[in-house]
């Protein structure tokens, strides 16, 4: 047996991951692993210093990959909030759990979720948060989330009873608050659980705790080298309404509000600002009115001004991104404290990752890199350290989960369990392409449709409804995404590999659009 292989022991209940210098003790002494998933909100992996130093520094967050894995190839199947969550809850693609768009779609509560299952294995469930699948959860002994997208400041919650109550603070600390105290005092602590710890962070429009208001201040950020990009050859990527320079909002996601001034988002921004309670608004003010001031004053133009929001941007994201860490930090802190860590899988991920400035651009839902790409981090002890490189989508984790706990995953869920890769295996029939679709258009942002399928080296997309347009990348030559090469004589082979991929895809994943792709070919 390998040091770092996991043992798995079948109980009345569950199953018990352990590593092998526990192999000796007994069943009875042997606790069943408990499950602790943190999620946020738009968090990307270039501003997760365990995968990019240039931006960021996590050193929390960080702390999950040292003491466990890192995945390097983490995608979702779909770039957007609670389409993403939908797939993770269930371990299916969208057109399979319902749940396509943010502005159309209300999760069926009533159908197969993993957190149900778990429960059925004897588990506590929990989820402390952000929910945004419109209906109330199901499936969870507990839960306290936030309406729709949640506020950073003096949020209201929707309780286990269906009422709706304001809490005073700054969201990612009253969550983490909440989390520490339903492990700590609310659950039976002679079962298993399994909690989700939802963070709003680090979703639109960045509002970071006022200790944190003067932090990077005197940080500029380097460009990225695609921030003034024309999007040739890209149609779709021309269409949208996701521009740093163009649609960024001054007032709702920079701040710099003005009676006298207007912009499009001014009065959501007022609502925001008018749940602050007075010592919040005068450190508040405190802070942004003299940036206020320079920023008229300077009347900034042209590539000045798309420059300023730039930074103004990063800056106001690693402020949020710092109370999440520290928030992270609590959590890790606590489970070493009450020694839960030697039997708690511990998971960090994103429902998406963002664009920081990448094509000019904020916001996700394309399928290109910087929001396909999600960052995860999982601790299992007795697990693996370091690097796992295969393909893994947010589909994956309902069956890891139910795998964990000894539960059978069942034939419809469409992910694969992790548990072989966090053992250190390299299973020979692993997963060589992922496939990706998206649906909400027309909507913010303005995003068109599209599916396509990723490999280790390219990128096929198919933009649609609308609009009728191909593109293809080579990922090694090209990281960017900046030159479509679809249609190029010499990819011609290329493309014909990647479609008959594209289309087996959607077949094993059965995509109704298959029926389409395949009138095309």
């Amino acid at each position: 047996m390998k040091n770092n292989e996991l043992v798995l022991l079948a109980g009345a209940v569950t199953i018990s991951v352990t590593s092998c210098n526990l192999k000796e003790k007994s069943k009875e002494q042997i606790k069943p692993m408990n499950i602790v998933y943190i999620m946020t909100d738009d968090h990307t992996a270039q501003m997760m210093s365990c995968y990019d130093k240039r931006y960021a520094y996590t050193p929390n967050l960080d702390r999950i990959a040292r003491d466990g894995v890192k995945f390097t190839n983490s995608f979702v199947t779909n770039s957007l909030s609670g389409p993403s969550r939908a797939c993770m809850i269930t371990g299916k693609f969208s057109h399979k759990n319902g749940f396509t768009d943010n502005t159309n779609c209300v999760f069926d509560g009533s159908q197969q979720t993993m957190p149900k299952l778990l429960q059925k294995a004897g588990y506590q469930t929990a989820i402390i948060g952000k929910w945004h699948l419109e209906s109330l959860p199901t499936g969870f002994d507990y839960w306290e989330i936030v309406p729709g997208q949640g506020n950073y400041y003096n949020p209201d919650f929707i309780t286990l009873n269906n009422d709706t109550i304001r809490k005073h603070g700054y969201l990612t600390n009253l969550i983490t608050d909440m989390s520490l105290d339903w492990m700590e005092n609310k659950r039976d602590s002679s079962k298993p659980f399994c909690l989700f710890i939802h963070h709003k962070a680090q979703h639109r429009n960045w509002m970071a705790d006022t200790c944190n208001l003067a932090l990077y201040e005197d940080k500029e950020f380097p460009l990225p080298v695609n921030y003034y990009d024309d999007y040739e050859g890209r149609l779709a990527a021309a269409a949208q309404e996701m521009s740093i320079i163009k649609d960024m909002d001054l007032i709702y996601d920079l701040k710099m509000y003005r009676k006298d001034k207007n912009s499009r988002l001014k009065s959501t921004y007022e609502g925001i600002y008018g749940r602050m309670d007075s010592a919040q608004k005068a450190a508040w003010d405190a802070f942004y009115d003299p940036i206020i001031e320079d920023f008229y004053k300077k009347n900034l133009q042209g590539k000045k001004l798309a420059e300023w929001k730039f930074q103004r941007y990063m800056r106001d994201y690693l402020k949020t991104l710092k109370s999440l860490d520290d928030n992270v930090g609590r959590v890790l802190d606590y489970l070493d404290a009450a020694g839960l860590s030697e039997n708690t899988l511990v998971v960090y991920t994103s429902d998406q990752g963002f664009y920081m400035g990448e094509h000019g651009w904020f916001d996700k839902r394309f399928m290109y890199e910087e929001s396909f790409h999600t960052p995860l981090v999982m601790r299992l002890p007795g697990g693996k350290k370091g690097e796992i490189v295969q393909f893994v989508q947010n589909i994956d984790y309902a069956p890891t989960f139910l795998e964990l706990a000894g539960v059978p995953v069942p034939e419809d869920i469409q992910g694969e369990s992790l548990l072989p890769l966090l053992r250190g295996e390299t299973p020979a029939d692993w997963r060589k392409s992922i496939y990706y679709h998206y649906y909400e258009y027309p909507a913010e942002h303005m995003v068109k449709r599209h599916y396509g399928v990723r490999t280790d080296r390219y990128k096929l997309i198919h933009f649609y409804n609308d609009i009728d347009e191909w593109e293809l990348y080579d990922l090694q030559d090209d990281p960017q995404e900046m030159h479509n090469l679809y249609g190029k004589p010499e990819y011609k082979e290329v493309t014909r590999e990647l479609l008959e991929e594209l289309q087996r895809l959607q077949k094993q994943y059965d995509d109704p659009i298959e029926a389409e792709l395949a009138e095309k070919k």
